[in-house]
């Protein structure tokens, strides 16, 4: 998937989450900060990929891109999959920690489970591709939906464009259909 459907995907998958159990009463700092990490989640698998837009957009990117990939094991290996979540995931939890002294008013696990989210939904969206994950890692077999490859979505075209809109249409319904619930928790909860 591009870097656009998986930024798609990490919000809609927090927009989910968040309909299914909601936070409770948050700072706007937490809010926009869960957003932030939601959508680094939703791309930092990529990282082992020398040509992702992560990389394009540093200075010294390519070379920092080609030295991650070979570290990871090339791309969609180690980053995509339930070893990578943990790994990044703890990374992350460890760097949201010591940064907490200096954003007091950041409830820094709601901001690690955004990033959370925002990384599995990116695993969740490449098990639809033609190349499938491996979920499973270090057992090297990489897992796809549907199960015959032939059917699976290729990165960057028509299938993947479908989803993409069919994303959009479903979030534009949630929140159209949802509107008034959804701006009444948030007066009553972002503080």
């Amino acid at each position: 998937m591009t870097a656009r459907t998986h930024d798609l995907a990490a919000l809609t998958a927090l927009g989910a989450v968040i309909a299914i159990w909601p936070v409770g009463t948050i700072t706007l700092a937490t809010l926009l900060i869960a957003l932030l990490a939601n959508q680094i989640g939703g791309i930092i698998p990529d990282i082992d990929q020398p040509t992702a837009p992560f990389w394009r957009n540093l200075p010294v990117g390519g070379f920092f891109g080609r030295v991650i990939d070979k570290m990871l094991g090339g791309h969609r290996f180690l980053t995509h999959s339930l070893l990578g979540v943990g790994l990044f995931g703890g990374l992350t939890y460890l760097l949201l920690k010591f940064l907490s002294p200096i954003m007091p008013h950041v409830d820094v696990r709601l901001v690690w489970w955004a990033f959370i989210i925002g990384m599995v939904s990116h695993l969740v969206m490449d098990t639809f591709t033609k190349e499938g994950v491996p979920w499973l890692l270090p057992i090297p077999v990489k897992f796809g939906i549907p199960p015959v490859k032939s059917m699976r979505i290729t990165t960057g075209k028509r299938g993947e464009t479908l989803v993409f809109i069919s994303m959009l249409a479903f979030d534009a319904w949630f929140i159209a259909a949802h509107y008034q619930h959804i701006i009444l928790l948030i007066h009553q909860n972002v503080t």
